[in-house]
């Protein structure tokens, strides 16, 4: 017999097959399109926040290589830069920063929180570009009305826009919670959009104009050196050195923007790893949809092998096919990325600003990069998970091919090769576990899950043969068919399980991580507000140190009725050799602190004497213990500071050291307080108390809340913290749901006949309905019960290695009753909604059309 012309039949095939199977068809688009959008926006969002903070670190850095800062929170004196030019340092350029609060807007309701930048115009030409007057287009700039007006700024021409300011008008702000009036003597046009983008929200003034407005006169916020490179800029170096005062370091500026990136690292991370997640459910589907389309065409694959098509032209078309979809799906899905990431980029710069610092994300970083890694993973994750349906069908004899039940028997006996496969990857993920290094970890966590899902089909099933008795006991007939149909289908609903168990693991697995922190985070709260009444500057402070006051204000509140106890702290960031330390100045007293490491009978008596304790998350970063030694800027120059004790504390993943408020502003000279914490006394009005607070000072209120309130609006953050997880989590869980409508549908296509029988002996509509149904609510069951153990395990490694790893901190493991129910019942749900269509479709199956002959 003649071969027959097997390129052009097996394309013909192809496309028959794949468009008369349209639902199919277009759940595996959608599965990869899904998939392929959740990494792209996750990449996008935080790709762009990322974008955004070099941009705005870069336009206030400059091109300078070092410079100099002062340990004490009030700046340098202004007069070093005066030193520094007349012994022929240069280029040098003062710099003072702060922000400032815009008036309330309708799109603003608070007012847009703007950088205030404060330069010598005629110092700026070697460092900033994008800010130096020369080198951009101003529109109306009066550079003598800018140097002698008081009050006189510049904005970006967008900037500008947005405030509804024209050159020549003046508009309202509050600094330090002080009124002042901004002339805007003229707007900046930049010549390209990443420095236009650079100067979002940024108010350039003068040095002496920012002083006054911030109200430091006098005072610098550093000074922006720019040195060569080799042996000349060594000799500056120690030149600059020998004129530094104490309390002033000089330290190398591109710590900045490593410091900056530092800080999210770990928080993008996590996003990009839980983006993955959605596409590893996606591949499930992906599988499933190839291996039923190699299925559903056995009898065709083995005719086309008994007519001559090869191995190799078989096996390129199954993966031809997996091509064209993941192709389909993975357009879609960038498309449908930048979408979604548009809504997620406002998540993660709200997460950021909570957490870090203030960020302005205005638009998407639409990097080809980033498409070009979407589509390389969308494809890929295609392929790869259609690469076993293609080899099991140039693996299958054409006599084979064309029999249902080989198919079911060589299903039974991978059974084992797989659940093994499981164990090997669980097993590689425990001993990975123990490398300390993030990305090891996350691989664990991975090599977990795909090892989970290699092992859930074996699991069901061996569950369904259990249940078989209780099925048939309580649904009868229908409900002993059912347990068979789970195990006589298991190459089709094994696939279904083990997709369904990684979405509902994951579900759990996260949910109890932030359940735990949140648990972990209240009980903190209770621990740490003790206080009746917490009262801080009502200005909104960007950065760690945030808004102060003059440390009088603590004795003036301390005189007002019905006050006991004041309690002064003090947030400050300090520089180190390390890189820079938040550090918090209080009174040494242990009520509220739980100390984790370290002697409670002799550590606070060591903080007295003017040691520090390290927060968990600091000594994490750091390598710290009891008795290590932390070096800090101060006052007086570079102090070593042994650390007493390592204790529990939520209030920042960067880490805090504490030090004892005495002790704080002998060595840094710095008596200004950052908050208070108030103590009534028995009987006291809070309300009338904080409304005494408040009146202390019109001009520079003070926002007073009481113990339940703070903690109401910690908790707030941390929700806003986790909000962005919650929406990755419920899109992994619609990948998987899909996952298993697409099962669910193509074990209908291939049960027809079957049903057909079942209707010829008697079977009505509702019978073939609630048989369909019973056998979708065991698989949802099964898979539900499966991903307890599964999700708690993840929970593990996600509390205690990788938060720990990313973060420092440490939390107990909550599993509530709410959780494991949720989690059936979302499994349950999920198989139950996704079996909906197949069981309406086969109980309206016509006996005469599925037992026609085709």
């Amino acid at each position: 017999m003649s071969r027959l012309p097997k390129s052009p039949l097996l394309a013909r095939a192809s496309r028959r097959h794949l468009f008369t199977h349209p639902w199919q068809l277009a759940l595996a688009v959608l599965g990869v399109a899904l998939g392929v959008a959740v990494f792209v926006s996750i990449d996008l969002a935080t790709g762009s926040a990322r974008r955004a903070l070099a941009l705005s670190l870069g336009a206030v850095q400059g091109r300078a290589t070092h410079e100099i800062v002062a340990a004490a929170q009030e700046g340098l004196d202004e007069r070093l830069f005066v030193r520094l030019v007349q012994a022929g340092i240069r280029p040098a350029a003062p710099v003072i920063e702060g922000t400032v609060r815009g008036a309330p807007s309708r799109d603003q309701p608070k007012g847009a929180v703007l950088r205030l930048l404060g330069v010598d115009p005629f110092s700026e030409g070697p460092f900033r570009p994008a800010v130096a007057f020369g080198s951009a287009r101003s529109r109306d700039l009066d550079l003598r009305r800018f140097l002698i007006q008081p009050g006189a700024c510049v904005l970006s021409h967008a900037t500008a826009a947005r405030l509804h300011a024209s050159p020549g008008s003046a508009f309202p702000v509050l600094s330090g919670g002080r009124p002042r009036t901004i002339a805007l003597a003229g707007v900046l046009d930049p010549k390209s959009a990443s420095a236009s983008e650079a100067l979002d929200d940024l108010l350039i003034c003068d040095v002496s104009t920012a002083q006054e407005i911030l109200g430091r006169l006098g005072r610098l916020s550093r000074i922006d050196l720019a040195l060569p490179e080799g042996e000349p800029g060594r000799r500056a170096l120690a030149r600059i050195a020998s004129l530094l005062p104490a309390g002033a370091t000089l330290q190398d500026s591109a710590g900045r923007l490593r410091e900056g990136d530092e800080m999210t690292r770990a928080f993008r991370l996590n996003l990009s790893a839980l983006s993955l997640l959605a596409l590893v459910c996606g591949a499930f589907l992906i599988y499933n949809t190839m291996t039923f389309s190699v299925v559903q065409r056995r009898r065709l694959i083995g005719l086309l092998r008994a007519l001559g098509a090869t191995r190799g032209e078989i096996f390129r078309l199954v993966l031809g096919e997996a091509a064209a979809v993941g192709a389909v799906g993975t357009i879609l899905g960038l498309a449908a990325g930048v979408g979604l990431g548009r809504g997620l980029v406002g998540l993660v710069a709200g997460t950021i600003n909570d957490l870090y610092f203030a960020l302005s994300v205005r638009r998407l970083d639409l990097s080809p990069r980033i498409f070009a890694a979407g589509a390389a993973v969308g494809l890929g994750a295609t392929l790869f998970a259609a690469l076993a349906p293609a080899l099991e069908a140039t693996r299958t004899p054409p006599r084979a091919a064309m029999v249902r039940s080989l198919l079911e028997a060589r299903a039974r006996r991978a059974l084992p090769r797989a659940s093994a496969l499981g164990a090997l990857l669980v097993l590689s993920g425990a001993a990975l576990l123990s490398w300390p290094n993030l990305p090891a970890s996350f691989l664990a966590l991975f090599l977990t899950i795909v090892g989970c899902a290699l092992l859930a089909p074996g699991a069901a099933l061996l569950l369904a043969r259990a249940a078989r008795p209780l099925f048939s006991r309580a649904l009868g007939r229908v409900g002993r068919m059912a347990a068979g149909g789970l195990e006589a289908g298991l190459s089709r609903t094994g696939v279904a399980i083990a997709a369904l168990v990684v979405a509902v693991s994951v579900t759990v697995g996260v949910g109890a991580m932030i359940g735990s922190f949140r648990g972990s985070v209240d009980r903190w709260l209770d621990r740490s507000l003790r206080a009746d009444l917490y009262a801080s500057p009502a200005e909104r402070e960007p950065g760690w140190a945030g808004a102060s006051r003059a440390a009088s204000v603590a004795r003036d509140v301390a005189r007002l009725p019905g006050v006991s106890r004041v309690r002064p702290l003090r947030r400050a960031e300090v520089a180190s050799p390390r890189g820079a330390i938040r550090l918090i100045a209080a009174t040494s007293d242990p009520a509220g602190v739980v100390l984790e490491r370290g002697d409670p009978a002799s550590a606070w008596q060591a903080l007295a004497r003017g040691e520090v304790f390290a927060s968990e998350p600091l000594a994490s970063r750091l390598g710290l213990d009891v008795g290590s030694i932390l070096p800090l800027a101060t006052a007086r120059g570079v102090r070593p500071f042994r650390v007493a004790a390592v204790y529990q504390d939520y209030a920042s993943d960067r880490g805090i050291a504490r030090i004892d408020l005495d002790v704080y502003r002998r060595l840094w000279g710095d008596d200004r307080i950052s908050g208070l914490g108030i103590d009534l006394s028995p009987g006291a009005d809070a309300g009338a108390t904080a409304r005494a607070v408040r009146a202390l000072d019109p001009d520079a209120p003070w926002n007073v809340v009481t113990n339940r309130e703070l903690k109401r609006r910690s908790l707030a953050v941390f929700d806003r913290t986790f909000r962005i997880t919650a929406v990755l989590r419920w899109l992994a869980g619609l990948v998987a749901f899909l996952g298993v409508l697409s099962a669910l549908l193509a074990l209908q296509l291939e049960r027809t006949r079957e049903i057909g029988v079942l209707r010829a002996l008697g079977m009505t509509p509702g019978q073939v309905a609630g048989l369909v149904a019973a056998e979708t609510g065991l698989l949802g069951l099964a898979a539900g019960l499966l991903a307890l153990p599964v999700g708690l395990a993840l929970a593990w490694i996600l509390i205690e290695v990788i938060d720990r790893r990313s973060f420092g901190w440490s939390m107990d493991l909550a599993l509530s009753g709410g959780t494991i129910a949720g989690a059936v019942a979302l499994a349950l749900g999920a198989a139950l909604c996704a079996g909906i269509v197949p069981a309406l479709r086969m109980a309206r199956t016509s006996p005469g059309e599925a037992l026609r002959e085709e």
